[in-house]
This record gives structure tokens, sequence and C-alpha cells, in this order.
């Protein structure tokens, strides 16, 4: 009998995770703006339980939550692989919607992605993305570039070689404008 007890409380841990996953739809308030919420979606829940799995030491809490994750990206209409960095706080005015996050991108602080963003890779690369950026919406951005700080991306713009620190990038085709 007591072998059956972890497993138990295992089953436990995943009925309350997943019926929290179920509960989010109840819980949105569109009138909350805090530093991860705006546009009426509520993502507080979503990036709490993001840093959680990566502070987490146990593979099962960790796929548990992986779980849960991407149950709840989907609902939103977008996905952050399992392993992607972002460091600090992210800002997504139109929440996930359409939005790809690559499991092997790196992503820092203060930067604002926009809907339907692709940040893919190419042969287990992705781009590593500086800070305090903007990805303007339906930007695509692919491969294993670097883009610098302050680098601002318009909206439908593909890129795919690196970016200096405080550019602009437009489209179609991207050309790089620098600031001088």
């Amino acid at each position: 009998m007591l072998r059956f007890i972890p497993r138990i409380f295992a089953f436990k841990q995943v009925l309350f995770l997943w019926k929290t996953a179920d509960l989010l739809r109840f819980c949105r308030n569109p009138f909350r703006q805090t530093q991860w919420t705006c546009k009426g979606d509520n993502l507080d829940l979503f990036w709490r339980l993001f840093r959680l799995r990566e502070r987490s030491g146990s593979r099962l809490v960790t796929g548990l939550l992986t779980l849960v994750l991407s149950r709840m990206a989907r609902r939103h209409g977008g996905y952050v692989g399992k392993t992607a960095v972002i460091e600090g706080f992210l800002s997504l005015p139109h929440g996930l919607h359409g939005v790809y996050i690559s499991r092997y991108a790196r992503i820092g602080s203060g930067c604002r992605i926009y809907q339907n963003v692709t940040i893919g890779e190419v042969e287990g690369k992705a781009p590593q993305i500086g800070r305090n950026c903007l990805i303007g919406a339906g930007a695509v951005v692919v491969g294993g570039i670097r883009i610098g700080d302050g680098v601002k991306i318009g909206a439908g713009a593909v890129v795919h070689t690196d970016v200096p620190a405080g550019s602009t990038v437009v489209a179609p085709p991207p050309r790089i404008i620098r600031r001088e």
C-alpha cells in the first residue's frame, strides 16, 4: 500500500494543475493591467507557472508544468518552447495570439512582441534577441542570428541575418536602417 502513495500524490498534482489550466478561462479580468497582461489576456498564471518551471528541480514537476503550460499556450493561440530562455519581463500587448517562440530562443528583458510573430529555429539554432527590442506584428526571426539591444523590427519583416544594436529593420525586402 505504501508504494502507491507517491503515485496517488502525483496524480492529485496532475489533477490540480489540469483544473488550474481549465479554470484559467473563468479567471480572466480584462480591466486588470499588470506587468504580464494587457488587452484582456490574463497571462499572470501562465508566467508564474513558467517561472516556477524554470526553478523546479524535479523532473516530474517540470514535466507536469510543461504539460500545463503547453495546454495554456495553445488555448491562447501560441507556443513557448520548454527550454526557451526569457530574461526579465516580456511584454505581449496582444497576448500569445499566434506567437511562436522556439525552444532554443533566448530573449532579453524588456522586449515587446506583437501578435503572429515567429521566433524560429533552423537546424537547432534560434535567434538571441537583446534587451528592449520591439518586434512588430507578423515578423519572422529565424536562424542562429543575434539581434542587438534596442532593435526595432517592423511588421511583416523576415530577419535571417544579424542586426546591430539600435537599428531598425523594415520589410519587404528586409533592410537595416542604422541610427547614427
